[in-house]
């Protein structure tokens, strides 16, 4: 948690950035029933039964202290999707940095062998090189700042029923760039000392 909270701490630098990953699933459902629009005085009535129509995998990067974000919605969450949405990190978003701080999950596709296992070892190697992973700890991903982004990508955009990734696909970019255009950032204020205050019980007690 303290090395979560040292990397929040550290200044905006282009060559350096710090980026916070995510993921979170979105089930597609579509309606049995028409809905009844709304209409003055009478709200819009929405039948509680649906049909469930899959699920698609949304993989959030975001760059607090920057203001940007970056988002794909894929079909899967395997090990194989999570590698090459690193590589698109490092090879596309963040091509001239020289070092990428890389805040995510204790999750296990989140490591350095999914990408061995998706490419070579030569390119794997390169990949990883480029850089630096933080992981929150377990029953911790309250500390990672994704997950906030995704909260609002969530109630902004996605808090109502959709049947097919393609609507989730075109609703997530429209809202990624509008976001983008505010250069919408986090105010993260929580630190080591609050920490040591108020998660107390959950560091070590020393005998002396």
């Amino acid at each position: 948690m303290e090395q979560v909270l040292d990397v929040y701490k550290l200044p905006y630098d282009e060559n350096y950035p710090v980026v916070c990953m995510d993921e979170s699933p979105k089930q597609l459902i579509s309606e049995i029933r028409t809905p009844i629009p709304l209409k003055p005085g009478s709200v819009e009535k929405v039948d509680f039964e649906y049909k469930r129509c899959g699920v698609c995998n949304i993989f959030m990067a975001n760059e607090p202290l920057r203001g940007t974000r970056y988002v794909e919605v894929k079909t899967n969450k395997k090990k194989k999707d999570w590698a090459y949405f690193i590589k698109e990190i490092a090879d596309s978003q963040y091509k001239k940095a020289k070092k990428i701080t890389l805040v995510m999950d204790n999750l296990n596709t989140h490591s350095p062998s999914a990408l061995y296992e998706v490419f070579k070892a030569e390119e794997a190697k390169r990949i990883w090189d480029r850089f630096d992973f933080v992981y929150t700890p377990k029953h911790g991903s309250w500390l990672n700042m994704a997950e906030i982004e995704l909260n609002v990508l969530n109630g902004q955009c996605l808090n109502r029923r959709i049947d097919n990734i393609e609507e989730v696909i075109e609703e997530v970019q429209a809202w990624a760039k509008a976001r983008n255009n505010m250069e919408a950032k986090i105010n993260w204020q929580f630190t080591t000392k609050n920490a040591r205050v108020k998660l107390k019980t959950l560091y070590p007690k020393l005998v002396t």
